[in-house]
């Protein structure tokens, strides 16, 4: 290694020559307005008494001899404390620092490339870019006494599916996604960028965009545009492994009772207070052998992973149990709250499943019980959901006004919606037939008899998906559809977006803005501005 004086752009300065090293790399761009120069092929820092002073203090063993050989001289880094507790965690694309506060390490740490304070946990996070875990090695040595290195987990894994210059792979993803899988072609990308929720994996190389018979219909006449041969597949239905039951275990530990006590007094709702309460079930009869009050964040990003590669769960789900988790331990248990490093998984975003107004009026047609058609009528036509539909009481109804109340609904929020004509005159049919008392759709006893309880959400969604199938949709549907297909077409019929969310009881317009990615009925009857303009 050696150094020299030089005049780059008309400026003195302090050119350092040495082998490939990415620490000493490091090192130098410590000192302020260090440059490399790909004129020189050198690192050259300012010719000022600082600069070459702090060179010195980074080097000693540095003198500047003109264009003398390398010295063999081993290179002296930045002093460091003899002693220290350095934590490293590598939990997929981060690295999670946490060491004592010194000046020299702090030095070292905040110039690495995008590493930031995190001042809430008390740590520094930097991106797990190639060679970042090496330099950190390399600079903290013996000092570090706990490095746990664990790699992200992928649901659906890599791809064999190899395209030629004049081919491409469609794959539809069982998350709801499409898969485009080609060599470059400038054509393809503008065809993909003009859908909706399109995403460029760098990892793996391939295009996603949001699933729909219209998305999938663009897309191929764009790559058949571009003059590729298509290549489309279905990707087969995960065969995770079943959650683990009560039934299946013998001696089933069930969630502390103080978990559910805790949910009830932050006034969660009933629905996620069950949610919440299973999936902890599910986490601690995996370890059905420790102590519940002693797992530490290994079992859980262990459990984690086993949700993903083994069960084959969907990101949601697996939010979901994060959630559950950590709500235990750090507000169950109480104390300081603790931060884990689990690396959330990347929500992917899909375009809802939504019924055509042929499809709807086919539905109703295949009704015959007044009860199953006044509910779903009214589901569909409020934009309600299924929540919202079951607890629904007589005193909701507001004729006079053709509204409907919707109380406490997700969120805790209240909200009016409309109350159709039509459905109007069925729920008065309805109420004369069966005489509901509390809730306006009540459930029966074992005997066929009616009583004053809420009526099922497993009852109501078993009467949708029958009614589905005498009316011959094959849609991958649910009785949350018809809450899609009330927005879709709304929004189709020129209902203004505001209005659409102020209904469906959405906090973000973004929830909202979905929905206009599903059609684009109408579209041809917009006219630009510039066509109204008197101009030559």
């Amino acid at each position: 290694m050696k150094i020299s004086k030089i005049n780059h752009h008309q400026q003195d300065r302090i050119k350092i020559e040495f082998p490939y090293n990415q620490e000493i790399a490091t090192l130098l761009k410590s000192i302020p307005d260090a440059k490399w120069s790909r004129t020189h092929n050198a690192w050259h820092i300012p010719y000022t008494k600082n600069a070459y002073r702090q060179l010195l203090s980074l080097f000693p063993e540095l003198r500047s001899k003109g264009t003398e050989e390398p010295s063999t001289t081993p290179i002296q880094p930045i002093k460091q404390p003899a002693t220290g507790d350095i934590h490293i965690t590598v939990v997929g694309r981060k690295i999670i620092l946490k060491m004592p506060r010194n000046d020299a390490d702090v030095a070292f740490v905040s110039q690495l490339k995008y590493s930031r304070w995190n001042s809430f946990g008390f740590y520094w996070q930097l991106p797990n870019y190639k060679g970042t875990l090496e330099m950190l090695k390399a600079y903290f040595g013996p000092r570090i006494s706990f490095l746990v290195e664990e790699d992200q987990t992928e649901a659906n894994g890599g791809s064999s599916m190899l395209a030629t210059k004049n081919e491409a792979f469609i794959l539809k993803t069982t998350t709801g996604r499409l898969r485009i899988i080609t060599c470059f072609n400038e054509e393809v990308t503008t065809a993909i960028k003009q859908l909706p929720f399109y995403k460029w994996d760098g990892k793996n190389k391939w295009w996603t965009i949001a699933y729909s018979e219209q998305n999938l219909t663009k897309l191929k006449q764009g790559l058949q545009a571009a003059g590729l041969r298509i290549i489309y597949k279905e990707e087969a239905t995960n065969g995770g492994c079943s959650k683990l039951s009560a039934s299946a275990i013998v001696d089933y530990r069930f969630a502390p009772e103080s978990l559910a006590e805790k949910l009830t007094e932050l006034r969660y709702s009933p629905s996620t207070i069950k949610s919440y309460v299973n999936l902890f079930e599910e986490f601690i009869n995996y370890y059905r052998n420790n102590d519940i009050d002693l797992l530490d964040e290994k079992h859980i990003i262990a459990y984690l992973r086993y949700l993903v590669t083994e069960r084959k769960v969907s990101s949601s789900y697996q939010n979901q149990a994060i959630n559950s988790i950590k709500f235990y331990y750090e507000r169950v248990l109480g104390g300081q709250r603790k931060l884990y490093f689990i690396e959330r998984p990347i929500t992917e975003k899909v375009l809802p499943v939504v019924l055509s107004e042929q499809e709807i009026k086919l539905l109703f047609d295949h009704i015959t019980n007044l009860k199953h058609k006044a509910m779903l009528m009214l589901a569909y036509s409020a934009g309600l959901r299924v929540s919202e539909l079951l607890n629904l009481k007589v005193e909701d109804i507001d004729s006079d006004r053709n509204q409907i109340r919707i109380k406490q609904a997700k969120g805790k929020k209240d909200r009016y919606t409309l109350l159709s004509a039509k459905v109007l005159v069925v729920l008065r049919q309805y109420y004369l037939a069966y005489k509901p008392k509390s809730w306006l759709f009540e459930g029966f006893n074992p005997d066929g008899t009616q009583v004053s309880m809420q009526y099922s959400a497993r009852s109501a969604q078993k009467i949708f998906r029958e009614a589905v199938k005498k009316a011959g949709i094959r849609k991958k549907v649910s009785l949350h559809t018809l809450r899609h297909s009330f927005a879709t077409h709304l929004l189709e019929n020129g209902t203004d977006l505001r209005y659409i969310q102020s209904l469906l009881g959405h906090g973000s317009s973004k929830t909202t803005e979905i929905y206009t990615h599903i059609t684009t009925k109408g579209f041809d009857q917009i006219k630009s501005p510039l066509d109204n303009l008197d101009i030559e």
